[in-house]
């Protein structure tokens, strides 16, 4: 495979109409027209529909990322719809993307799942005899493609390979998928380092550094604040997505952000790989514009209310001068304690964090994608392409 060697060589993929139109398929289960095995189970399937449940029970597959999962979540929702009129599927199809935003935690994954899903059913034509014909149809192809996007990974490790040369030291974050299928095809060929961050509270580097070095890949993992320290020394950023938004941004784990503003200063690339199906219409402007950001994160701690004050507030009458309201103290730890004592965030420090972060895409190099290798200016014509039909 040729190296490419500047923006001009990038590969974009001409038929965006596509995505949704399956070639055939390379699962044989689903080219026997076979649902998914956590479909299949009656057992597992609930009287009373719950989307939410179902989403769950397809993301319990470790191969099933949050989109695909909301497509399929999707799918089993027209099968049980009774919507006679693609007005009223449409509107049921929105109803449950909604209902599985409010749900989920991080709802960014799913939500780009729902957007394509919903577009694909309303933007391009659909023949078919009947309308329950065109509803199992629809089921149909949703599955198929769920299926078929399972390979979108191995597509993006190959294109990532190109620009892995020999001997390359890589810095990556946290734990993706996509991001250790290319670094253990490129070990196949080429001989790789890895410097991982240990992507704390979860410590999901750890999960990473472990794989890798099964695999035989040299990996340390490295101090989330030592990013900077180690940036020096790699030749190359290479992370996942949970989304790529229409200003050709990224959305991924906390700390992308910041590993991406020190490769630039540094001058080191900075690549982003994610699959087609994390393509998001969406465009945050700052890291508040996410809708994972609650007005709980990054909040300072409240001062306690005397009783006084709360019986003042509760029968409407003005309570004590605030500047008399002495804020409530955690006690200082012993100074007894050693320095060598591990302490860690509480849950509730914790829970005042986010988990997921925006990089502008003037810091992001390229966007490896099963569908081509990007420039962010890229993603968003392609997402326009996409939407418009």
């Amino acid at each position: 495979m040729a190296v490419p060697t500047s923006p001009a060589r990038i590969r974009p993929v001409e038929d965006k109409s596509a995505q949704l139109r399956p070639s055939p398929s390379v699962i044989p289960d689903v080219a026997r027209g076979a649902a998914p095995s956590f479909l299949e189970d009656p057992r597992t399937i609930p009287h009373a529909f719950d989307i939410y449940a179902t989403y769950q029970r397809a993301l319990s597959d470790p191969k099933i990322s949050a989109p695909l999962a909301a497509i399929l979540a999707l799918t089993e929702l027209i099968s049980r719809s009774e919507a006679g009129t693609m007005f009223e599927l449409v509107k049921a199809l929105n109803d449950g993307a909604e209902a599985l935003s409010k749900r989920a935690p991080n709802p960014i994954g799913l939500n780009a799942g729902c957007e394509l899903f919903i577009a694909f059913v309303t933007l391009f034509p659909h023949e078919s005899a009947s309308f329950p014909d065109l509803k199992k149809e629809l089921v149909r192809q949703g599955q198929e493609y769920a299926s078929q996007a399972l390979n979108f990974r191995a597509k993006v490790a190959e294109q990532t390979l190109g620009f892995i040369k020999d001997d390359s030291v890589i810095l990556t974050h946290s734990y993706s998928r996509v991001v250790m299928q290319a670094l253990l095809h490129a070990h196949k060929r080429k001989r790789i380092s890895v410097y991982v961050t240990e992507a704390r509270p979860r410590g999901l580097g750890l999960k990473t550094c472990d794989e890798l070095t099964a695999a035989g890949i040299p990996c340390t993992v490295v101090l989330d604040s030592a990013i900077a320290y180690v940036m020096d020394k790699v030749d190359f950023v290479l992370v996942g997505s949970e989304a790529v938004v229409e200003s050709g941004g990224l959305i991924n784990a906390v700390g992308s952000n910041q590993m991406a503003v020190i490769a630039k200063a540094e001058n080191k690339p900075f690549y982003a790989l994610a699959e087609s199906f994390k393509f998001h219409r969406l465009f945050p402007l700052s890291q508040y514009d996410l809708p994972t950001h609650k007005p709980g994160i990054l909040s300072f701690p409240q001062p306690a209310l005397s009783l006084e004050a709360k019986l003042s507030a509760s029968q409407g009458r003005p309570g004590p001068d605030p500047s008399s309201i002495k804020p409530k103290m955690i006690p200082a730890a012993p100074q007894s304690l050693p320095y060598t004592e591990q302490r860690t965030m509480t849950p509730e420090q914790i829970a005042k964090n986010p988990d997921v972060d925006y990089t502008r895409p003037d810091l992001i190099s390229l966007v490896f994608s099963d569908v081509g290798i990007l420039t962010p200016e890229g993603v968003s014509q392609y997402l326009v392409g996409m939407f418009a039909g």
